[in-house]
């Protein structure tokens, strides 16, 4: 049977048991939650915008696509409970989970919705950003304070 080491940790509002796990999480996924945040009303707002940036806004399916995603990516980042948050509604593990999901979708989607002669790479690289970011954010906040 393994031992896990654990300390007590007190923040500001209550105390919590930290575990060599923890520690490796922090380890292994080297991307806090402050800064996922950060990328996610960031990613969110560019690729909205990403059809007229990168002049595909008349393919309704590569520019549905992209409008939906960034819609989403905010939607998902103002109801997580991490510091980007506002409403603090949806775990920050089912957020990763989302990300890395909906990441291969967006980018698989030229394939499968068959704009890609058309317009690949804004969906691709916001797919593997998004799939990357859901498997490197450590899982916990670190505080509730994004500033």
């Amino acid at each position: 049977m393994a031992q896990t080491s654990q300390r007590l940790v007190m923040t500001s509002t209550r105390i919590e048991k930290l575990s060599l796990s923890d520690k490796t999480d922090s380890l292994m996924k080297p991307i806090p939650t402050k800064v996922h945040g950060l990328l996610d009303y960031t990613t969110g707002a560019l690729f909205m915008a990403s059809p007229w940036l990168f002049d595909f806004a008349d393919n309704d399916k590569a520019r549905q696509v992209a409008l939906g995603t960034g819609v989403a990516v905010l939607g998902l980042s103002a109801f997580t409970d991490y510091e980007a948050g506002v409403v603090k509604k949806v775990p920050m593990t089912t957020h990763l989970t989302v990300d890395t999901l909906s990441g291969l979708l967006v980018a698989a989607s030229p394939w499968l919705l068959g704009f890609a002669k058309r317009i690949v790479w804004p969906h691709l690289a916001f797919g593997i950003l998004e799939v990357g970011a859901g498997l490197l954010t450590q899982p916990k906040p670190t505080s509730q304070k994004l500033i």
